[in-house]
């Protein structure tokens, strides 16, 4: 069900609010839900050994703190669980050129989900052999690009992609190059439980090859008889944002069942399954995310015996663990603007129940998931903590919509005021890949800390950034740079 954005109001009274119980604690980290460095230090937030108000002065708000050593920590932590396999790291969580010199640098693959995507990661100098190219409406363009680059798969999606890819590996082999090696993206008819928008595997859907329909394996048959293509495997991917791994085990069942047909067809064993991501994070305490040991261990013990049963070699596995690896360790931060107290009606006998909608100087153009998706997010007071009682609060954007909300229900301290910094946890996944210009808000800088050294890897989008897109305003200047960047002087988080 989709709900008005605003959130629900029955009969101008509002249902009991979806933030609970107030905690024990209304500034306390919850170690699943925050990154690895976050500390309290005399009750402000420090993220990589680096206090929140001195990153805001020096850097602005809103602004994407990303923790290098939570981030290199969890591609390890993959690394070390799949030893054996490839663990690509999916580039649309967020992807920019120190993020694709990390990841090379730390042996993983590398997921790209476009042309410019691929462009990013080459120019950073990523091998082009670890690369893998998806897309379900991959371009002449996108696709001659990964054919030049010599990119490790093209993960094909349709027969019309098929016809455009086969010219061109023809064309690599007349000039003494070998077969594009792809890999087919398998549709298995399993449902995540996760939100609609972002369940990817069940039929009726813009990608892969449907497995019920025959179509995969039609498409595995075809590639095989190209001879300037190389199938190298097979591909699912079921969703995203999942915390059981029974979906991922089911899927596991289904594409090995397809590797039998495909040998039984042909005679041809690949080589490669990649099942994809869809790993969960915690964005709340109570969310229950499973470790990377453990769907590790899971998807070999399921892929094993499956192979076993069709008297066929165990696949080289891989998996694409995007969000899983930069969600968790990038916090938002924002200045607090206008805080509006708004009555909705009576509470317990007779008590006027009351939302403040706490304005923070960003919103849906940095983080448009709660949005687009109903996800759900949890921010703290970062500037300092407060003994004030709790409030009910709705964290709200300043974007001319009233769906412009980051953090529909939760208990802040009463005493919050304008000029307090909040915190986002859990932003580093989608949130800066999927921002905007929207109402022409400029989209933040990403700083990554370590160690008590924060280094600016994505600087701030400035108005002459855009104004150089615009046929008229090209080469003007902006009429007030208070406007286009925050003063260095400005006050952000001074209270204490």
């Amino acid at each position: 069900m989709r709900a008005h954005p605003a959130g629900p109001l029955h009969g101008a009274f509002a249902p009991p609010p979806s933030a609970g119980m107030p905690p024990a604690d209304l500034g306390a980290l919850d170690e699943q839900v925050w990154p690895r460095s976050a500390r309290r230090v005399d009750g402000e937030l420090h993220l990589g050994g680096k206090p929140v108000t001195e990153l805001a002065r020096t850097h602005g708000t809103p602004l994407f703190v990303l923790d290098e050593g939570d981030f290199r920590g969890r591609a390890a932590d993959f690394a070390t669980a799949f030893d054996g396999a490839d663990v690509h790291y999916a580039s649309k969580a967020f992807l920019c050129g120190q993020v694709a010199r990390w990841i090379a640098d730390d042996g993983l693959h590398l997921d790209a989900c476009s042309g410019n995507e691929l462009a990013v990661a080459l120019a950073a100098g990523f091998p082009a052999e670890r690369i893998a190219l998806h897309g379900n409406n991959k371009s002449l363009v996108e696709l001659q690009l990964a054919v030049d680059a010599g990119i490790g798969h093209v993960v094909v999606d349709s027969f019309d992609e098929i016809d455009r890819l086969v010219p061109m590996a023809l064309a690599r082999m007349e000039a003494g190059g070998s077969p594009v090696s792809v890999l087919i993206r398998t549709t298995v008819g399993i449902e995540a439980h996760t939100h609609e928008f972002i369940a990817t595997a069940h039929e009726d859907q813009k990608f892969g090859f449907s497995l019920a329909t025959g179509d995969a394996l039609t498409a595995a048959v075809r590639v095989i008889r190209e001879p300037a293509l190389h199938l190298a495997g097979l591909h699912s991917h079921i969703g995203s944002q999942i915390f059981d791994t029974a979906g991922f085990e089911a899927a596991a069942h289904r594409v090995v069942g397809l590797l039998g047909q495909v040998h039984q067809a042909t005679g041809e064993v690949l080589e490669e399954l990649n099942l994809g991501g869809g790993f969960g994070i915690a964005y709340l305490p109570d969310d229950d995310p499973v470790t990377p040991h453990d769907v590790a261990e899971r998807l070999r013990t399921v892929v094993a015996a499956e192979c076993a049963a069709l008297d066929l070699p165990v696949p080289r596995l891989a998996v694409e663990p995007g969000r899983a690896i930069a969600g968790p360790g990038t916090v938002t931060l924002y200045e607090i603007g206008t805080i509006k107290p708004v009555r909705l009606g009576s509470g317990g006998q007779g008590a006027p129940q009351v939302r403040n909608y706490v304005s923070v100087d960003g919103g849906m153009s940095d983080n448009i998931r709660t949005a687009l998706y109903d996800a759900s997010y949890t921010c703290v007071l970062a500037n300092r903590t407060s003994d004030a009682p709790p409030a009910l609060c709705r964290v709200v954007g300043k974007h001319c919509e009233s769906g412009d909300v980051l953090v529909r229900d939760l208990w802040l301290p009463s005493d919050v005021q304008p000029g307090d910094l909040l915190a986002v946890a859990a932003t580093g996944a989608y949130c800066w890949s999927m921002a905007s210009n929207y109402n022409y808000l400029l989209k933040p800088p990403v700083v990554a800390v370590r160690d008590g050294a924060a280094t600016e890897i994505v600087r701030r989008q400035t108005l002459l950034d855009v104004f150089a897109l615009d046929a008229v305003l090209a080469g003007r200047p902006a009429p007030s740079p208070a406007i286009d960047q925050p003063a260095p002087e400005h006050p952000v988080g001074a209270r204490s």
